[in-house]
């Protein structure tokens, strides 16, 4: 049996710091294979013995650097024969990742948000979606990127992983990437997921580090648009047919309040004729996977028979990414000289409050959007109840301006 080749030797990395100190390396060599790691030991360039891979000179610092790099190289050793003895094979990433830690048989965050996206991946398009699998893969980046730059590792125990450093990751969130607290919040939220998901697998050592952190959201009002707005985007006659059409998509959402993902979805097939002898729109929400049944209005109705012509596969209507229609949607609302902020979501917004400002009860509005939670919709109902708030409060101030009005002339 051919004997494997083992060796272990140590180096002075060729950048060196602020301080003058180069930063000793080690190099692990097995059959051929070589990995590099840091000892995380730094020293003066003129202390070092580039021949015997040790520092140089005397004193209680050089002895005790020396000591850590034997202690290094034994630990690398002893395993390295444990192994051989019982299995006969090793390689050397397995054994720079005992040395550093990340053993295999150890709990890493990245090793377990890997396998919880690998599952997550699964299930799109059965109860999730690309979309939402993605932002879990950018979080777990984001994450990665944060352990990089903060402390020069791709991942770390989860004994490691504290109160503390979640914070430190939130404020990076804010810092580097200028996320504002909801965004950053949202990705601790998915974060938080993965220790839940770690929690199922019955580790002992498991802490959970968000029982010492408070996630908090900051209430935004929700955009919409009125019915007088709506027909102003609908009525604009645009030059550019691009624009044309992700005008045509927004308003269509406007009276269906299908989200993107489920027009994206929406084939010829949805469209049925129920038991009322009227045309709805009837699916599952992607997100959810909840049913939802919409009744086709005139303005939808309309909108689909001017793309039926030119229909590509079964697809209802000619869809662009969510990114662009954004963009779009931003050009549109300037030249329609609209001054709210307007994404593809608004429309869905739009519907809800459109529907419960004409009386629609709630529990029917809840039923069309496909919520699987009645307080969902009931934030829609606070708008509601805020803008007659504002109505009202616009209506005292002209009565009482009147008021005073008419009393100054009874006065004169």
């Amino acid at each position: 049996m051919k004997r494997s080749t083992f060796r272990v030797l140590f180096y002075l990395k060729s950048n060196l710091k602020k301080n003058g100190n180069g930063v000793i390396m080690g190099r692990i060599t097995v059959d051929g294979e070589q990995v590099q790691f840091s000892t995380k030991l730094e020293i003066l360039p003129e202390q070092w013995n580039k021949a015997q891979g040790k520092a140089n000179g005397t004193g209680l610092r050089i002895a005790e650097i020396n000591r850590q790099l034997d202690l290094i190289k034994s630990n690398i050793t002893v395993y390295y024969n444990q192994q051989m003895a019982s299995v006969g094979y090793i390689t050397a990433h397995k054994l720079k990742n005992v040395i550093l830690g990340i053993d295999h048989k150890e709990h890493t965050i990245i090793s377990y948000f890997e396998k919880f996206n690998a599952q997550y991946k699964l299930k799109v398009g059965i109860n999730t979606t690309w979309t939402t699998y993605t932002k879990y893969e950018l979080t777990k980046n984001r994450l990665i990127e944060f352990l990089n730059k903060k402390y020069n590792t791709k991942d770390i125990l989860l004994r490691e992983f504290t109160t503390a450093l979640l914070q430190e990751f939130y404020l990076f969130l804010r810092t580097e990437h200028g996320s504002g607290n909801n965004n950053a919040m949202k990705n601790l939220q998915r974060l938080r997921a993965i220790f839940k998901y770690i929690a199922t697998t019955g580790y002992d050592e498991f802490r959970d580090p968000y029982l010492g952190f408070k996630m908090s959201f900051e209430k935004h009002s929700r955009e919409y648009l009125e019915k007088g707005e709506i027909d102003i985007i609908y009525h604009k006659k645009f030059q550019s047919k691009s624009l044309e059409r992700v005008r045509d998509i927004f308003v269509f959402s406007c009276y269906t309040g299908l989200s993107y993902s489920d027009i994206v979805d929406l084939k010829t097939d949805n469209i049925r004729t129920a038991f009322d002898n009227n045309l709805w729109i009837m699916g599952q929400r992607q997100k959810t996977g909840v049913k939802f049944n919409v009744r086709l209005l005139d303005i939808p109705k309309q909108i689909i028979e001017k793309y039926s012509k030119n229909r590509s596969g079964a697809n209802l209507l000619p869809c662009i990414t969510n990114q662009k229609m954004n963009e779009y949607l931003k050009e549109i609302a300037k030249l329609c000289n609209i001054s709210k902020n307007i994404t593809f979501h608004v429309a869905r917004h739009s519907f809800a409050t459109l529907c419960l400002t004409e009386g629609v009860p709630i529990e029917s509005v809840s039923k069309m959007l496909g919520h699987t939670d009645i307080r969902t919709t009931q934030i829609y109902a606070r708008i509601i109840d805020q803008k007659l708030s504002n109505d009202m409060e616009d209506l005292a101030l002209k009565l009482n301006k009147k008021g005073q009005n008419n009393l100054k002339e009874k006065v004169s």
